[in-house]
């Protein structure tokens, strides 16, 4: 009697082992084949406007360089461009500390600031439209490769922290 016990225990524990291993693949074959549990939209919470011209072809007035001579289109700068035509001076402290969230990355990031005080804050460049475009939309920012190629355009209702994920993700990815 002792020993049937003894057996049914031992076959238990094998019993339990093989489901501990083989439950974790049957899980995802489920979530694979019946699409449960899937993430099935982007992760970049800005929108790729292919519509976007080149920057150097935005109707922008001479840039106001602050004193530490940067120069837009630099081989390893990215560009965020953002159009200042309300809360601008909220917008502008909220993308300044976008930008030194960035840390050690913070040098691959100019600010083009498009509107508002003529006075560029530290890392930015100010400029004005020259005439508003057709593709421009109010406190909009873009983002911009090296090369001027638009990358990603936030609408303002996008908070400045999925901005700053959508950047890091791209400099991840895009290595100097």
């Amino acid at each position: 009697m002792q020993d049937a016990k003894h057996i049914r225990r031992q076959r238990l524990k094998l019993i339990l082992i093989f489901v501990v291993f083989v439950a974790p693949m049957v899980a995802a074959w489920g979530m694979v084949e019946l699409r449960i549990g899937i993430p099935d939209h982007h992760t970049a919470h800005g929108e790729v406007d292919l519509e976007l011209p080149l920057l150097e072809e935005w109707p922008l007035t001479t840039f106001v360089v602050n004193d530490q001579g940067l120069a837009v289109n630099d081989q390893d700068e990215w560009t965020l461009a953002f159009d200042c035509s309300q809360n601008c001076d909220e917008r502008k402290d909220e993308l300044w500390r976008l930008h030194r969230a960035l840390g050690r990355e913070a040098p691959r990031l100019i600010r083009l600031r498009i509107g508002g005080d003529p006075q560029p804050l530290p890392g930015e460049i100010a400029s004005e439209w020259q005439q508003l475009p057709s593709w421009r939309e109010e406190n909009s920012v873009w983002l911009l490769d090296p090369q001027g190629r638009p990358a990603l355009a936030f609408d303002a209702s996008v908070a400045t922290k999925y901005v700053l994920d959508d950047i890091q993700h791209l400099f991840k990815v895009n290595p100097q």
